[in-house]
This record gives C-alpha cells, sequence and structure tokens, in this order.
C-alpha cells in the first residue's frame, strides 16, 4: 500500500491524473473494504487534485445518501429526482455542469461550489453510486475529468 501520494503541481491536468493512477492503484489494491477505499480515494482527489468537494453518494431505491467525503459538510439524503447527482442517476451518464447556478434543480449544499462533475457507478445495469466533485472555480471540468475519473472508479467496483 502507498503511503504517501503526491503530484507535481505544475503538470497539466491530464499529466497529474496520469502521475495519480498508479498510486490510486497501489493505494486501493491491497484493501478489500470499500468504504476505507472510498475515504482514501476521496482524500486522494481532493487534495492532490485541489478540489472543492469530494465525495461519494450511496443510490438507495429513490434517494442519494452521503458516504464518505472530502470538504465541507453535505447533503445527507435527496430524491434522485434532483439535483446534478440525481440526473447522473437517472441516464446512467457522467453530467458535467459548468455552472451549478444554471442549473435547474441544483441542490446548493454549499453556496462556494461552481461547478460539478459527477459520475455513475453502474452495476448490473443499476446505478448503485455516485462519484460527486465541486469546484469553487467556474467551468473546471472537462472530458479530461470524466475520463480519468471514470478509470478510478473501474478500480474501486471491478470486483
Amino acid at each position: 500500500m502507498a503511503e504517501y501520494i503526491q503530484v507535481d503541481k505544475n503538470l497539466s491536468k491530464n499529466e497529474k491524473y496520469k502521475q495519480l493512477l498508479p498510486q490510486i492503484k497501489s493505494l486501493v489494491s491491497g484493501e478489500r473494504d470499500l468504504i476505507a477505499n472510498l475515504a482514501n480515494v476521496c482524500a486522494v482527489l481532493k487534495y492532490n487534485m485541489h478540489f472543492f468537494w469530494v465525495g461519494f453518494y450511496r443510490v438507495d431505491n429513490e434517494e442519494l445518501i452521503l458516504s464518505v467525503f472530502q470538504g465541507p459538510p453535505a447533503c445527507t439524503r435527496f430524491s434522485i429526482q434532483k439535483g446534478v447527482c440525481g440526473a447522473c442517476v437517472r441516464s446512467k451518464e457522467t453530467v458535467i455542469v459548468p455552472n451549478v447556478h444554471e442549473f435547474e434543480g441544483h441542490i446548493a449544499c454549499s453556496s462556494e461550489s461552481n461547478s460539478e462533475i459527477v459520475l455513475p457507478v453502474i452495476q448490473n445495469n443499476l446505478v448503485t453510486w455516485v462519484l460527486d466533485i465541486d469546484s469553487e472555480h467556474f467551468n473546471y471540468f472537462d472530458e479530461t475529468d470524466a475520463y480519468y475519473l471514470k478509470e478510478i472508479l473501474n478500480m474501486l467496483f471491478s470486483n
């Protein structure tokens, strides 16, 4: 297991993810407990990619329930009919929102969040979890984030 994870701050986003992937793989490969791995991945992403908030929501019937995260306190439970996370569950696709203030039905857990990316974890054709990441910057997320974050989710949920 990796004990120290670090990326060069001067690298491009793409290069940062490329440095992080093998370190995350090493971090989670020896641990069987999903919650422990989710917690470590949240910390790695928040502090190495400098995201405002990183967390997982578990899908339970028609609700999303807060699980492990890094950042300020978050919304604990809400309907899959609401918010960016709900849109992700309903579409079963990654949702990138450049400006959350323009997203109809956005749930403002923090007024400091300005852009968001949410990725689904699909198991047996159902969304079981979502990875939710917020930035205090507008238009912060793109297809580079979507690609590498999906790779990280595959490491965590490919059992």
